[in-house]
């Protein structure tokens, strides 16, 4: 990853790309003294990151381009707690052996984004290593004094939570993240943690605890909370669920297509989030958005950049393919082997196994319509061909047989009912 030589440019690049919330007063000219180290948490309770933590990460991305180190911790330790930050009710806590499986999980999705070697290499913590041996008595001597309940309880993510009720192990969190912070000042030097803006309470609480049980100071920044346009949370499908990094939660296929899905009023602010287009270039593309909106240029940029930087530049591209078969009419005879794979995973699909009454010499078109459910019956089958509705492998047919010849690579057929409605089937 190639480094930009200002020490202070994070600040400026975090400003243009709308992703600055707030900072302490000293950051500017910390930033600039020289290479600092920061980090971010995440929270290991599922298996994979989602969309909604690219700004975290893509945070320490810049950070790290201008030659500072970054630090991911994973909440080994915290995970087991659970942040009431931002939440309404109370998380359904982990086991050690779940809890340690998700670390790895999400080290390998951080390791897609930031450089795990060279000279400012990033580094990945486990908050267990150093919060599992600690004991309460040390814990209550050493941190717990130096917090009043009254501080504890002024801050936004406890407030938020006291009319329905927290628990005391909620409660305690703050305190831990506290922790967190001045162990890894400890440790690994570092000097500045960055979060979401729902986390500013509990990155100055660490501020806090560093100042009165060391005497120096240390750092925060945080990041806006992303909406849509149309006040929306970011980062849910259509489906509303959540959209992962995982490809085997969220396909490479369908985590493009929530990309292109991006509204025109939001597509130039993610280009600014999510990717690391400059300015020139994200200015371009919104006039792209201005002049020709129907191309949808700056969300094909959008979507292949995040994909390829999520999954791989393979991935896609085959997403690229896929998506322009099922929306702009792409010639299906063009597509790759790993795109009809792809496929196999998003429209119907069906094994092709002959009829026991076979009609002719080849593929019965009627069968594989009933066999991909298109159509109830050989009779519901017989009238859609004959009205015209049917196409194979792009071409409109009116027969009931297909000849093997007419197969796509891998020994598939796509047909098509109308415009939309697709099914694959692979004959053996």
């Amino acid at each position: 990853m190639s480094a930009i030589t200002n020490p202070a440019a994070p600040l400026a690049e975090l400003a243009w790309r709308e992703l600055l919330s707030q900072h302490t007063e000293d950051l500017p000219a910390a930033l600039a003294a020289g290479p600092v180290s920061a980090y971010v948490g995440f929270d290991p309770t599922a298996s994979s990151l989602h969309v909604g933590n690219l700004i975290p990460i893509m945070g320490l991305v810049h950070l790290q381009r201008a030659g500072h180190r970054p630090i991911a911790l994973v909440g080994g330790g915290t995970g087991m707690i659970g942040d009431p930050s931002g939440r309404s009710s109370e998380r359904n806590l982990q086991d050690l052996g779940t809890i340690a499986a998700n670390a790895e999980a999400i080290r390998l999705q951080l390791a897609k984004f930031l450089d795990f070697e060279g000279p400012n290499a990033a580094k990945l913590v486990n908050n267990l290593d150093w919060l599992g041996g600690l004991g309460l008595i040390e814990f209550l001597r050493d941190t717990g004094k130096h917090f009043s309940v009254n501080y504890m309880m002024a801050k936004d993510s406890v407030k938020s939570r006291l009319e329905n009720g927290i628990s005391y192990t909620e409660f305690t969190y703050m305190l831990l993240q506290a922790y967190d912070y001045l162990e890894l000042n400890r440790r690994e030097g570092v000097t500045l943690q960055m979060g979401g803006s729902d986390q500013w309470g509990n990155i100055t609480a660490g501020l806090e605890l560093i100042r009165k049980s060391k005497g120096t100071d240390a750092h925060a920044l945080t990041f806006p909370l992303i909406t849509n346009t149309d006040g929306t949370k970011f980062g849910k499908s259509t489906g509303g669920g959540s959209v992962w990094l995982d490809p085997e939660r969220t396909s490479p296929y369908k985590f493009y297509q929530f990309w292109m899905g991006a509204d025109d009023r939001d597509v130039s602010r993610y280009l600014r989030f999510y990717t690391l287009l400059s300015l020139e270039e994200i200015t371009a593309l919104d006039e792209q958005v201005r002049s020709a909106p129907e191309g949808r240029a700056a969300q094909r940029a959008l979507a292949a950049d995040v994909t390829a930087r999520v999954h791989s530049a393979e991935a896609a591209r085959v997403a690229q393919e896929v998506s322009a078969l099922l929306f702009e009419k792409g010639d299906p005879r063009a597509l790759s082997e790993a795109a009809i794979g792809a496929l196999r995973n998003e429209i119907p699909f069906a094994e092709y196994t002959a009829p026991e009454t076979p009609v002719g010499d080849g593929i019965d078109v009627l069968h594989c319509l009933v066999l991909l459910n298109i159509a109830a019956s050989r009779g519901a089958a017989k009238r859609l061909l004959e009205q015209g509705g049917i196409s194979v492998n792009g071409a409109k047919v009116q027969t009931a047989m297909v000849t093997h010849d007419a197969l796509l690579a891998g020994r598939h057929l796509l047909i098509k009912k109308g415009q939309r409605d697709f099914g694959l089937v692979h004959v053996s």
